[in-house]
């Protein structure tokens, strides 16, 4: 799959963009503030139906105006086409459009549109709390497997209404069952799915991560979940006196962690910077291969200012690995041109290049 054809009007500084693109690789060459990473977040957004940085819609409208609206114009090679459309007005309903049709349920266009982003945000998967590992593990999963989705909204919904409960101090103890039943049914198959995932996705983390570093290093990815000890209901009964006190559900798989480790220490406590970027960069590698390979396409891989802390060597290790046909489209953003020349002469292929100022895009050269 590729994008052949962006058009983007009041997204966050860019106010009018009609952009052609490579099928190879596409670079954005442009000082800090520009506009590139604004750029890949609306690549993102048709992707996701959000940003990945901004968690209220209204705040990616352009400053001074109404509305937003992105469209991409997709081609699979097969002689299927998908048009995306999304619209946002202030106060209004935010509109996703499917070849003109507009979607029943956002949630059904989560997959269709595959797609890995590398970038300076991704330091809060080591850094931050167990929330924004989680959030990684559904992000992936439910690029490929649509019942995850919808299970995961389920066991949402029971979630919070099971909080709504302890909050309010209800005692009866039958309530609390109707929505632990229907966490548990959920959660299940979840934990499965979870669990499916990483037995296939660490080793192939684990290479990518010993290829950039020169193999000098041993890291690892350590799934725990309360879902491990079985069934939920009987975990759910056993702390509702505790979560009453306490006032939200302490167990279930909205608790779940992913350790993340150098050796045997936690990444967090004795990375690098260095070791730290290596270690996101590979695992953000490996969701692209896992996607590919189970996905129905090749999703879109975004780089973003993706060499900022690292070495030499780790560097030219990472442009030999995407320059590689296995990666398909990409789009890479920098404020150092000589990083992208680098990757278009290993490339050797088809690429376009972008200048980037105040939201403008100039091709540079192809």
């Amino acid at each position: 799959m590729i994008l052949s054809r962006l058009s983007i009007v009041n997204f966050k500084n860019i106010a009018q963009a009609d952009l052609t693109f490579s099928a190879g690789l596409n670079c954005f060459l442009g000082n800090n503030g520009m506009g590139k990473t604004n750029l890949l977040d609306a690549l993102y957004y048709l992707s996701f139906c959000k940003s990945s940085t901004n968690v209220i819609d209204s705040q990616n409208i352009r400053h001074g105006e109404e509305f937003f609206m992105l469209q991409g114009n997709y081609d699979y090679g097969d002689g299927r086409e998908e048009e995306i459309y999304c619209g946002l007005k202030h106060r209004q309903k935010k509109i996703f459009r499917r070849n003109k049709k507009e979607y029943d349920r956002l949630s059904d266009h989560i997959g269709l549109i595959p797609l890995v982003m590398i970038s300076p945000a991704d330091a809060v998967l080591i850094q931050g709390g167990s929330d924004e590992r989680r959030r990684f593990l559904d992000m992936v999963v439910s690029q490929f497997d649509k019942s995850y989705l919808d299970r995961l909204i389920r066991y949402n919904r029971a979630l919070m209404q099971r909080n709504t409960l302890l909050k309010e101090e209800v005692f009866d103890a039958s309530m609390y069952e109707i929505w632990e039943e229907q966490m548990a049914q959920a959660a299940v198959g979840i934990y499965e799915a979870r669990c499916r995932f990483l037995e296939k996705f660490i080793p192939v983390f684990q290479e990518f991560y010993s290829v950039i570093s020169g193999g000098d290093e041993t890291v690892g990815l350590s799934y725990t979940s309360h879902l491990s000890r079985g069934d939920l209901r009987p975990l759910l009964e056993e702390v509702r006196s505790r979560d009453l006190i306490l006032g939200y559900t302490s167990r279930g798989i909205h608790k779940d962690e992913l350790e993340m480790t150098l050796g045997e220490y936690p990444m967090k406590r004795i990375g690098s910077q260095g070791q730290n970027k290596t270690f996101l960069v590979a695992l953000k590698l490996a969701q692209f291969d896992y996607l590919k390979q189970n996905g129905h396409t090749a999703p879109l891989l975004l780089l973003d200012d993706v060499f900022d802390k690292l070495d030499a060597m780790r560097m030219g290790r990472i442009i030999s690995l995407v320059s590689q046909e296995r990666f398909g489209q990409i789009f890479v953003t920098d404020t150092n041109r000589e990083y992208l020349d680098a990757i278009v002469r290993r490339a050797a292929g088809d690429y376009r290049l972008f200048g980037v100022e105040k939201g403008c895009f100039t091709v540079i050269s192809e």
